[in-house]
Order: C-alpha cells, then structure tokens, then sequence
C-alpha cells in the first residue's frame, strides 16, 4: 500500500538573483511499512524535504500525497492538524515540556486532540522502548537516551502514517545512538510504522532497508540493500 507520494515536487527560496533552489523534481513513492533513509551533504535539501513531508514548509510546485491526500494544499491551520494527527516528528533535540510527567508528554498529542490513549498500545510502547518505569518523572530526571525514547514514544502514541526523524542520533553519544536505531527499526518491525530517517551518517543510513541519496535537491540514487549499486559503494 502506498502511503506516500510525491510528484514533481520543487521548492525555491528567495526571487531573483538571491534565489536558491532547494528541491528540483523530487519524485517519490513509499509504501506502508517502509523504512528509508535519505542521506546526503549539509545544504542537499534533505532537511527541506522532511519539512515539507512533515507539512511544516509548502513545495513551490508540485505535490505531496500522503494516504491520498494532498497535504500541499493545506492551510496552516489544516496543516497543524494533519501533524498532529499523521506525522510523528523527531529530531535531534527532544522537545518535551520540562514541566510535565514523561507520561503527559507522550499523551501530549492525544490530549490536544482531545482524544483517549488505547492503554494496550501505551503500555506496548512504553514497554517496547524501556522507559515503563519512568512514566511519573520529570524529563530532567531522564538521561540524554531515555528523553529521546520518550520523544520517540510521543511521536508513536496516535499511530502516525509517517514517522520522520531528523538526525535523532546528533545529540546522542554511540552507545544512545545505537540503541535509538535500534528502537526505530523495532518499532518499524513490531508496530508496521513507516519510517523516513535523514541522516548524513553512512553507517546509521545502512541500518535501514532503503536509502535515498540527494544532492543539489535531487534525488541522484535509490536503492535497497541488495542493489548491486549500493554493495559498489555507490553513495
């Protein structure tokens, strides 16, 4: 089943002289269940890609469907919903509200959407990424890997079509970094969650089961890992 679809999809900064093309012609299907990473450079246009993904920037042509909707016609308020309720977002930085239990913060979504948490698939979550018995503290109490578990554990919490994560090893050590992988492909295996990964990191990329290379806001290589290309060295 195809969850995601972009079509022609370009995004441009600035007029005149001072204009920066940051996507050109990115054409790209996903289906439910994937789990792909996009790679490349600083400036390649990945980030701008997981923005407009994520609804949280607009293509200047083109368009991006997700379960059949165009998600670029959207208005802002139309747009902050759709977040809420089909893309689960995390990056490098953790973003919980430090005046929250961890267990506000993952039900943050659902309860601004005023809606109740399915408790089988909370504790299946909570105890999937290890962080049960942290459900009642502070996220100042949590280590660096424990705030991003719950941070993943919010982005899960109302079952998105998307899950984007936006280099959430950046502000990890190696040991945390691994285990986050480590949760996201769990997760993609255990709960079916789609999952687009940006990361420049080649090892992290490998973890996943496709890799999307962009470069000057183009998508110059897409490959599984049995593309004769990728075991190359082609990147």
């Amino acid at each position: 089943m195809e969850i995601l679809k972009c079509e022609g999809v370009r995004k441009v900064y600035g007029t005149g002289s001072n204009q920066v093309v940051a996507l050109e012609h990115i054409d790209l299907s996903v289906q439910k269940g994937e789990f792909v990473a996009v790679v490349g450079a600083s400036g390649s246009g990945k980030s701008t890609l997981l923005h407009i993904l994520g609804s949280v920037d607009k293509p200047t042509a083109g368009k991006v469907m997700v379960e059949g909707k165009d998600i670029s016609t959207l208005t802002p308020a139309q747009a902050a919903v759709f977040r809420r309720r089909k893309v689960g977002l995390v990056y490098q930085f953790y973003n919980l509200i430090p005046t929250l239990t961890v267990r506000k913060n993952i039900l943050m979504p659902l309860i601004l959407d005023k809606r109740k948490a399915n408790p089988e698939y909370f504790e299946q979550i909570v105890n999937s990424l290890g962080i049960a018995d942290k459900l009642e503290v502070l996220p100042y109490q949590l280590s660096g890997g424990q705030q991003q578990r719950a941070a993943l554990a919010r982005s899960l919490i109302y079952r998105p079509a998307l899950l984007l994560a936006d280099e959430p090893t950046g502000n990890l050590d190696k040991k945390n970094g691994k285990e986050m992988i480590d949760m996201l492909k769990l997760s993609n295996r255990n709960l079916n969650q789609t999952i687009l990964l940006i990361t420049h990191d080649e090892k992290i990329a490998l973890e996943a089961d496709r890799i999307i290379t962009i470069e000057d806001g183009k998508i110059i290589l897409d490959v599984f890992h049995d593309s004769a290309k990728w075991h190359k060295g082609i990147f």
